[in-house]
């Protein structure tokens, strides 16, 4: 597929498409004047001559005087004119030597038909102007042959210049438009920063206020537009937070009832038991959820993004793998870890909702690695599961998302939050995390982070 050409570029082409077409009017409209006007001169000056030339021959032949060649001779006006004279018994020649079968046929046919006629070719080479005209009362023909030497160089500099001229215009129009573009677009790029940032969740962005009448309006809207999205977010930040603040007490004194019915689960009938160990599960999963549900709303709220410290990455994921259930995961840290400027506790939890996630969905992980490429810090995390299909690979990122289990309600099931915060503490140190197949089978998830400068 051709691939389109930027708004930017398209101008660019544009200007310049346009300043060659006015320059090549232009320059067509120049040398038909000009080579036009040339020529005409240069035909009435040898018009002029060869009447001159013309009487005099004439007057030789009426007087059969002896000195013909010798005239001719003198009538050869430079050492690339030549001057021939057709008479019954042959050809008469002076001046540069050319052969006579070299003046057009056409040109001789029209002198013997009495009128006098004029006539651009090449004769040996050189460009003249050939005149021929009936001369005597024997059929006698005079051809003068004037050369455009000077003229044809004199036509080559001025297409040279001529087409020079138009691509120097033609390029020159390309940058004037690229310029003109770039100025053009100058406040849409701006916005698409802007618009960006808002994407990259920084609510605060704004666009600065602009003079032209033009612009303002698009400016204010897009500010106020950002302005009540920022609030609206703020305001459901709030809101989740308030809740899950006050699902806290009512939440741990059922988790508290429920514990206390456990110890006693054993003198209940069948149908209690198994009405309690659901409802043990769904608070444990509540819980979670609650957990979870306060950790995106401090980090929606918190605009300084924590406590920032050099953070040794391999030491940090050693002690969040350590502090797990036993399990046969495989620790590979390079043998210099990486630092990382970071938040420790956001850092910490992204490690732990990973290996909850391979957990909970992937089969359990099978092995941690930490690892420096290039100037970022990498993580990676694999799983025994069946994989993420690619359709599902951004998706799985976004709050209450569960994938494939989506529709699984157990004790395992996490509540689709996990993954969220993952990305959100990520994005906020300006790192990347994403989903790609394991070698051997399984999901591979990786976290980069810019690693620190010392």
């Amino acid at each position: 597929m051709i691939r389109r050409l930027s708004l930017r570029w398209r101008v660019a082409a544009a200007f310049g498409i346009g300043l060659a077409l006015v320059m090549t009017v232009l320059a067509v409209a120049t040398w038909n004047l000009t080579t036009g006007y040339m020529l005409d001169q240069r035909e009435q000056s040898v018009t002029r001559q060869s009447e001159v030339n013309v009487r005099l021959v004439d007057a030789a032949l009426a007087d059969d005087s002896e000195g013909l060649e010798e005239l001719l001779t003198g009538l050869a006006t430079g050492p690339d004119s030549s001057v021939l004279l057709s008479r019954p018994s042959g050809w008469l020649t002076s001046g540069r030597a050319i052969d006579p079968a070299a003046v057009p046929d056409a040109l001789v046919d029209r002198a013997h038909h009495g009128v006098a006629a004029r006539q651009r070719f090449n004769a040996d080479g050189i460009p003249v102007l050939g005149v021929a005209t009936p001369v005597g009362r024997d059929g006698s023909i005079y051809v003068e042959l004037y050369p455009l030497v000077e003229l044809d160089r004199a036509f080559r500099y001025l297409s040279t210049l001529l087409i020079t001229g138009t691509v120097v215009a033609a390029l020159f129009g390309v940058g004037l438009g690229a310029w003109a573009a770039r100025r053009a677009l100058r406040p849409l790029t701006a916005l698409n920063a802007a618009a960006s940032r808002v994407a990259r969740g920084d609510l605060s962005a704004r666009l600065p206020d602009q003079a032209d009448p033009d612009l303002a309006p698009l400016a204010a809207s897009f500010n106020t537009t950002a302005g009540q999205l920022e609030q609206r977010v703020r305001r459901d930040a709030r809101f989740a937070s308030d809740v899950s603040h006050e699902l806290r007490s009512p939440l741990t004194t059922m988790v508290n009832v429920s514990e206390v019915l456990g110890r006693r689960q054993d003198a209940m009938p069948e149908p209690a038991q198994r009405a309690l160990r659901l409802l043990r599960s769904e608070l444990r999963r509540f819980q979670r959820m609650v957990v979870d549900l306060l950790e995106i709303s401090r980090a929606d709220q918190d605009e300084a993004g924590g406590a920032v410290e050099l953070v040794d990455l391999g030491e940090l994921v050693r002690n969040v793998v350590d502090s797990r259930p036993p399990s046969d995961v495989r620790l590979e840290i390079d043998a210099d870890p990486p630092l990382v400027s970071a938040d420790r506790r956001r850092i910490d939890r992204v490690v732990a909702n990973l290996l909850d996630n391979a957990d909970h969905y992937g089969g359990g992980a099978v092995a941690v690695t930490v690892r420096r490429r290039g100037d970022r810090a990498r993580i990676e995390v694999d799983d025994a599961g069946s994989g993420v299909p690619p359709a599902l690979r951004e998706r799985i990122f976004e709050r209450f998302a569960r994938g494939l289990h989506a529709a699984r309600r157990d004790q395992d099931t996490g509540s689709g939050l996990g993954l969220a915060i993952v990305a959100d503490h990520v994005h906020r140190h300006d790192g990347h995390v994403w989903v790609e197949d394991r070698p051997g089978g399984g999901a591979r998830f990786v976290v980069e982070l810019p690693e620190a400068t010392t």
